[in-house]
């Protein structure tokens, strides 16, 4: 059929255009006249000239022109109208094809009177005839009889003034002045017409019979060779008088209107008909339809189901919610006798579009989970909507860029014009959530918000899709533990479900920073996350205690990193060796190291004592009291044996206060040799000096400063620079790292501060000169003992000094590099 098809309905011209040949484009109206000039259609332009474009039927495109239309060529009973149409896909026109239609149309007979109701005008044509001269009617100003718009020339018949019947006043315009202010004057060999747009100055609003109507009083002078002639041109258009009750439309339209109506005193129906799209509907079509018309004394009133045929449905949005509203295109012929007028005919064309209905979406999860794929269906949705957009993780991408994100989407169309959307997307797609459940069960979340377009009128809607999957595929973490002489050690293997579990002791976070600090030792290399702990920590629970070893065990819970809430319980047991907790030093110093039991875990091990009350821990953790003591004090027992051996016993207790039974009890015992032989093999050699040869190696140190004169926490990079009022005390620790050498001891020779970065500044003062205290400093550098620790395995590899805070100055004057 081509791009466009035209088709003649009564004293119209409908042209329509196929929707799929001008999908997607652009489109330019213009309307060519007789001379073939082809002139631009706007809406101004439409409503005074007498056409029409309208969408129907979702992306249906009708073009209208009446009979009468400014550009339209006259001949006897056919009216001939040719249209131009450029269309582009882009809104610049560029490229555009351009695309004429002409067509004509037989109408015929033509009524005295014929008022037109179209959607964008009102229309009135009345029968030319010659009455009396006008009398005593005197021209006060010229007027040019050959106006050239609409193309109308110097004829035998001419319009020359308009009169507008206001209730305050009446008001005449010249032909010029009318085709300014938008109404469209002509004259044809047979009829003088006025078309008058709804928005028109001199446009009225009148109530009859309960319904308003769109109003204008107007005579229009003429001249036909030396006389002056006149016609009423009263129009009038209902603009309401559509009720909508128990999923019905009624239509109702009053008869006989009496601005129509003036001077006239008899009147009788000579045809009344209606129909839908300007076809017109026999009584048996509309019964088939449901439809309901009745032609009363006063009124005609069409009812019509919401959803019967004739009509159609279109997508509409609310407050951005997703809705539906029924549109029907009715007409009604309404053609009747007075006394004044002889036969007029009255044709409205009416447009009824019912009230916004919210209509729900169905999302369907049509997952297949054997092929790790998600498959959403969404709708139903009408022919005029389409999707434009998917907000993915907050991010809004075209449809065509979604494929990028894992993202397919696209229509089944039915037969009856609805459709739906898919949306695919894989299962291990980025945006895809996953959640533990539980057992091996995990849950996948597609959360995704589709943007809708509609067509044509350009509204956009939102549908958030979240669907969830649980799918039969968690692999949960596994764990392997062992132990080694003086450490714990918990190796997890990763599964599938802990990306963002947390690894807890006890209500302690273990992050790389607290496992630093209290020298565990925390690696993780994506597959394996191993926790190392040494015997003797906080953490650590000690749970019965016999000769043969000390049951220690360490309990790890994996959390969830948002919630966190466990979600799975890990737990090593070994048994270490009682040697553990003593050392018996050859010079008779103990070192004894006593460890909280499971079950007196409210016990305070700082108020841990020997048998001598006056003996306190040396060092206090959480778990455990460390004692370093000589065998002759702190009420030590000595026993020998068999003459070989020296026993030194002692216990560690502790006593609730008022209580002197103790409710904590740990025995210990050294053994010291009495007499031992070894044997020495001397020889008398003059041996050389002993001297020290130079080897090459590395050695990694470190300088920390500490908070307090415990060195139990250094300042972290982030607390530089370190403030300080003169004369506090900074307290420095250097350590040798590498190599871990029993055999070597670090010594500090020289050390000087200076008041900038730069170690070689000229500006210096010596803190530590041949590793003593500088004997000119006014408060000297104190230096400090390194005990044996949890944090310190070599006490030889530490020094530690006090500094007191001081600046460089000169008499009183602040010294700068």
């Amino acid at each position: 059929t081509g791009p466009m098809s035209s088709e003649c309905l009564g004293n119209f011209m409908r042209i329509t255009l196929n929707a799929e040949y001008f999908e997607d484009k652009y489109l330019f109206f213009s309307v060519v006249d007789q001379s073939g000039i082809a002139w631009e259609l706007d809406e101004a332009m439409a409503s005074q000239c007498g056409y029409t474009v309208t969408y129907s039927n979702w992306s249906n495109i009708e073009f209208r022109a009446s009979a009468l239309s400014c550009h339209s060529h006259l001949e006897k009973d056919v009216f001939i109208v040719t249209i131009q149409i450029k269309a582009s896909h882009t809104p610049d026109m560029k490229n555009a094809t351009t695309h004429l239609k002409s067509a004509s149309c037989h109408y015929d007979p033509w009524s005295p009177r014929e008022l037109v109701c179209e959607s964008n005008y009102m229309e009135v044509s009345v029968k030319r005839e010659v009455p009396q001269t006008v009398k005593d009617f005197i021209q006060d100003e010229s007027e040019d009889w050959t106006f050239a718009f609409p193309a109308t020339k110097a004829s035998e018949a001419s319009i020359w003034q308009i009169v507008f019947h206001q209730p305050e006043e009446k008001k005449a315009l010249l032909v010029s002045d009318a085709w300014s202010a938008g109404y469209g004057l002509n004259t044809t060999n047979t009829r003088v017409v006025l078309r008058i747009p709804y928005t028109a100055a001199q446009v009225q609003l009148i109530e009859d019979q309960g319904i308003t109507f769109s109003a204008v009083r107007s005579s229009m002078f003429y001249k036909q060779r030396w006389m002056i002639l006149m016609v009423d041109t009263a129009v009038a258009c209902p603009i309401d008088g559509v009720e909508y009750t128990n999923k019905t439309i009624i239509w109702t339209v009053p008869k006989y209107i009496q601005l129509l109506s003036a001077g006239a005193t008899s009147f009788k129906d000579v045809l009344v008909e209606a129909g839908v799209d300007l076809h017109k509907l026999s009584a048996k079509e509309m019964a088939s339809r449901k439809y309901v018309f009745l032609n009363d004394l006063n009124a005609i009133t069409m009812k019509i189901p919401i959803g019967a045929k004739g009509g159609y449905y279109k997508t509409s949005v609310s407050s951005g919610q997703h809705g539906a509203k029924y549109t029907i295109n009715l007409f009604l012929e309404h053609q009747w006798e007075d006394n004044k007028w002889g036969l007029t005919k009255h044709t409205i064309i009416k447009k009824i579009e019912t009230p916004f209905e919210r209509v729900e979406l169905a999302i369907a999860n049509n997952s297949n989970l054997s092929a790790r794929l998600m498959n959403v269906t969404v709708g139903m949705f009408l022919p005029d909507v389409e999707l434009v957009n998917l907000t993915i993780e907050g991010a809004t991408v075209a449809v065509p860029e979604a494929v990028r994100h894992g993202y397919l989407t696209y229509e089944i169309r039915h037969a009856n014009g609805s459709k739906a959307y898919v949306i695919q997307v894989p299962l291990d797609a980025p945006s895809i959530k996953k959640e533990y459940m539980s057992a091996d069960m995990r849950s996948y979340t597609l959360n995704v918000t589709l943007v809708f377009i509609t067509h044509p009128t350009s509204e956009t809607f939102a549908v958030p899709v979240i669907t969830v999957s649980a799918v039969k595929d968690a692999v949960l973490p596994s764990v392997r533990g062992f132990c080694d002489g003086r450490n714990i050690h918990l190796v997890i293997i990763h599964g599938n479900v802990d990306k963002n579990w947390l690894p807890f002791i006890s209500d302690w976070h273990l992050t790389p920073e607290a496992a630093q600090k209290y020298n565990y030792a925390l690696r993780d290399n994506g597959t394996h996350l191993t926790v190392s702990v040494p015997f003797l920590s906080s953490h650590v629970s000690y749970e019965d205690f016999h000769t043969s070893g000390i049951k220690a065990s360490l309990h790890l819970t994996l959390k969830d990193g948002i919630t966190l809430a466990n979600r799975k319980d890990f737990s090593i047991s070994c048994r270490f060796s009682p040697s553990e907790l003593i050392q018996c030093l050859p010079n008779g110093t103990v070192v004894i190291t006593a460890v909280k039991w499971v079950g007196v875990e409210d016990l305070d091990t700082s108020l841990f004592v020997l048998r001598d009350r006056r003996c306190k821990p040396s060092l206090v953790t959480e778990k455990t009291a460390t004692f370093k003591f000589s065998v002759n004090t702190c009420g030590t027992s000595r026993k020998a044996r068999a003459y070989t051996t020296m026993t030194y016993e002692n216990d560690v207790l502790y006593f609730r206060p008022g209580n002197d039974t103790p409710v904590y009890q740990l025995k210990f015992v050294c053994w010291y040799a009495i007499e031992q032989t070894v044997d020495v093999q001397y020889e008398s050699k003059r041996n050389p000096p002993p001297s020290v040869k130079p080897g090459f190696g590395s050695l990694d140190l470190s300088l920390k400063i500490f908070k307090e004169k415990s060195y139990s926490e250094s300042y972290q990079e982030s607390e530089y620079p370190v403030v300080k009022y003169l004369k506090e005390a900074l307290y420095f620790e250097v350590e040798l790292l590498q190599p871990k050498d029993v055999r070597l001891e670090l010594n500090l020779d020289d050390c000087w501060a200076t008041n900038s970065q730069s170690q070689d500044s000229l500006l210096q003062w010596p803190i530590i000169i041949n590793g003593c205290e500088n004997h000119e400093d006014s408060y000297r550098t104190v230096f400090h003992e390194v005990n044996y620790s949890l944090r310190v395995k070599f006490p030889q590899h530490l020094k530690r000094f006090e500094v007191r805070m001081f600046t460089f100055v000169q008499g009183t004057a602040l010294l700068e590099e």
